[in-house]
Formats: C-alpha cells, sequence, structure tokens
C-alpha cells in the first residue's frame, strides 16, 4: 500500500492520524479532545469517537456527544498531535 495514494490536499489529515482514530473509533474509550471552535478558541472535550467521515471535501469525527468537529481543527486527541499531520 503506497502512501503517496492517498490524498494530498491541504484538508486532508496524515494517514497515521486516520489509523489512530480508527482505532479508537470502536474502543469507546474516552479521549481528550483538544479543538478550535469555530470563534479559534482552544476547547477541551472528554469524550468517545463515534464515527470519522467525509462531507463536501471536509474530514469530520464525529463525538459522542452528538457533535461534529472538522478534523482540520482537532488539534490533538490523547497528546496526540493532530494538526501537525495536515497539509
Amino acid at each position: 500500500m503506497a502512501s503517496e495514494n492517498l490524498s494530498n490536499t491541504p484538508q486532508s489529515v496524515h494517514w497515521s492520524v486516520h489509523q489512530f482514530l480508527r482505532e479508537h473509533l470502536f474502543s469507546s474509550r474516552i479521549l481528550e479532545i483538544v479543538y478550535r471552535d469555530d470563534a479559534g478558541q482552544v476547547q477541551i472535550v472528554h469524550d468517545v469517537i463515534r464515527d470519522l467521515f467525509s462531507r463536501a471535501g471536509q474530514e469530520f469525527v464525529l463525538i459522542g456527544r452528538g457533535q461534529m468537529l472538522r478534523l482540520d481543527h482537532v488539534v490533538m486527541v490523547d497528546g496526540m498531535e493532530v494538526s501537525a499531520g495536515i497539509g
């Protein structure tokens, strides 16, 4: 499997981040998620990951409380830098 086949758009997230998130998708383990809200403020939530999906060219993570977070706004998940894998 060649990594060059993965999306290289600026909004895409590095495959290792996807792998990390997918590992926790079915675990029901509560994670610390740090993200920037629409106002640019840093928010921290503790929740489970319910789904990962793409819509209209953007990648999203759905957390347990029903909130959709754009993946390019997520900074860290359980201490793993997510935004560093963008672009």
